[in-house]
């Protein structure tokens, strides 16, 4: 196979979208149509990482890298800009807020203690962009992107408001809240409250949980797929001790279902079954 470039992926995307002799799915996408596959290809590079296949983590990050490029051509397409616009803007945006690494016109290079002063000073960047641009929202929080999965703008929002010190110090006051919040979804529940209300409080819930485990330096995305795969590990045993029951969990009552589920964890636990 021929050594390629990203010269190389541009023409096939340039022609990919020709309009005469492009492929009919390809000319006919837009923004709005490939944005779902953007935020889907992040995801399986996340899943690459998080299984540690770096084979399928070379595919899916060229999967990703396309969707950089076939956005880029619509926007050519259109006069907006180019991929060469693209890479150009990320460069001078890495250098820019990275002044303790790249020295200024004078030679000059800003000193930073530990990530996390760098943590702050790259926030501190954003808020002078975001000045400078004429942005009419000054709110510490201004800038947060609203398309991002709900679990991550709490974390932002959360992460944002502590650049000003509204923040607890440790996770452990959390807890209390969490117990204040399931305590209040328990009250909705009991006095039959409207369905808006209870969706308001379990969502104090979960915002207090995206709190939680960002104050307890956990990765709420990392440690939320990591339950889905032992509840699917676990599951998929209960259908299998199950069958070799001769019998099925569909139908069954509910004691005995979750008397299979302990067999289940138990055997998990021993470490039993595959991750």
């Amino acid at each position: 196979m021929p050594e390629r470039s990203i010269d190389d992926l541009l023409r096939i995307m340039a022609t990919l979208r020709d309009p005469e002799h492009g492929c009919p799915w390809d000319v006919k996408q837009d923004f709005a149509t490939i944005a779902p596959y953007t935020i889907e290809e992040a995801y399986e590079v996340a899943d690459a990482i998080d299984r540690r296949d770096y084979a399928d983590l070379r595919d899916e990050l060229g999967d990703l890298l396309l969707q950089v490029v076939f956005h880029a051509r619509m926007a050519q397409e259109i006069g907006q800009f180019t991929f060469a616009d693209v890479v150009q803007a990320i460069c001078a945006k890495m250098v820019r807020r990275h002044p303790h690494v790249f020295p200024d016109e004078s030679g000059n290079v800003e000193k930073v203690e530990n990530a996390a002063a760098q943590t702050q000073a790259w926030e501190q960047h954003k808020r002078n962009e975001r000045t400078q641009a004429g942005a009419a929202d000054t709110s510490v929080l201004a800038g947060i992107p609203r398309g991002l999965p709900e679990w991550q703008r709490a974390l932002k929002l959360q992460k944002r408001a502590s650049t000003i010190g509204f923040d607890w110090s440790d996770p452990r006051p959390v807890l209390d809240k969490l117990v204040e919040e399931i305590s209040e979804v328990r009250h909705e529940l009991d006095t039959n409250a409207d369905p808006a209300r209870i969706a308001d409080e379990i969502g104090d819930v979960l915002f207090v949980c995206v709190n939680l485990a960002r104050l307890a330096k956990v990765d709420y995305s990392a440690a939320l797929r990591g339950a889905n795969a032992k509840f699917e590990r676990r599951f998929r045993r209960m259908e299998a001790l199950a069958a070799a029951d001769g019998t099925m969990l569909e139908g069954k009552p509910l004691a005995e279902q979750d008397a299979y589920w302990d067999r289940a964890k138990a055997d998990d636990k021993a470490g039993r079954l595959k991750p």
